[in-house]
Parts: structure tokens; C-alpha cells; sequence
């Protein structure tokens, strides 16, 4: 039963739409110019079931291109598969790639 509740809280279901993904992790890296945040996520199917499907979303800190040290925010995120698409947050770019994937 531990098992079951601890999934249902992992797997989030974005309000308006009917998909779900469960977060896997979530890491930050770097300093200064360099840092980044990552999130990966697996999708899952029609059914509910989790797939081994997975998207990872990735944004850099917003810094000053002079200093490289006055790093005020973040940029969009960007799933490394497709790094032409840009999110504002990560919630979002996890729906439209496991969209992509044809999962939820």
C-alpha cells in the first residue's frame, strides 16, 4: 500500500490535461556561468502505467556575457532532444515530450 501511495504522489497530473509523468530526479550543477539545472522525467502510457520512456529538461543560469559572474536567473528550459523548443517551466516541457513520444 506504501508503494502505491508513494507513486501516486510521485506522478503528477498537469491541471487541463490528462497526462501524467513521474519525476526521477532533479540535480543542479556548476557555479557562476556554468551552473544548470536538470530534471528527467518518465512518461507514461494511455493506460497509466509508467513507461521506461524518459525526457530530460535542462536550463542554464542567465549571467552577464562581460563578467561571467553576475548570474541573476535562469534561461527557459530546453529538452536535450530538442533543443529548438524552449519552456517556461519544466512542467510544461515534460507534457509536450512525452506528447511527442505518444505518451503522457
Amino acid at each position: 500500500m506504501k508503494k502505491i501511495f508513494a507513486m501516486l504522489i510521485a506522478t503528477f497530473i498537469c491541471a487541463g490535461n490528462s497526462f501524467g509523468y513521474q519525476l526521477l530526479s532533479t540535480k543542479e550543477y556548476g557555479r557562476n556561468d556554468a551552473k544548470n539545472q536538470n530534471i528527467v522525467v518518465k512518461c507514461t502510457t494511455d493506460t497509466g502505467k509508467i513507461s521506461s520512456e524518459t525526457c530530460t529538461l535542462r536550463r542554464y543560469a542567465k549571467c552577464d556575457n562581460k563578467t561571467k559572474k553576475d548570474c541573476n536567473g535562469w534561461l527557459p528550459w530546453r529538452d536535450l532532444r530538442d533543443t529548438k523548443s524552449v519552456y517556461a517551466d519544466w512542467q510544461s516541457g515534460a507534457v509536450d515530450c512525452c506528447k511527442r513520444k505518444g505518451l503522457r
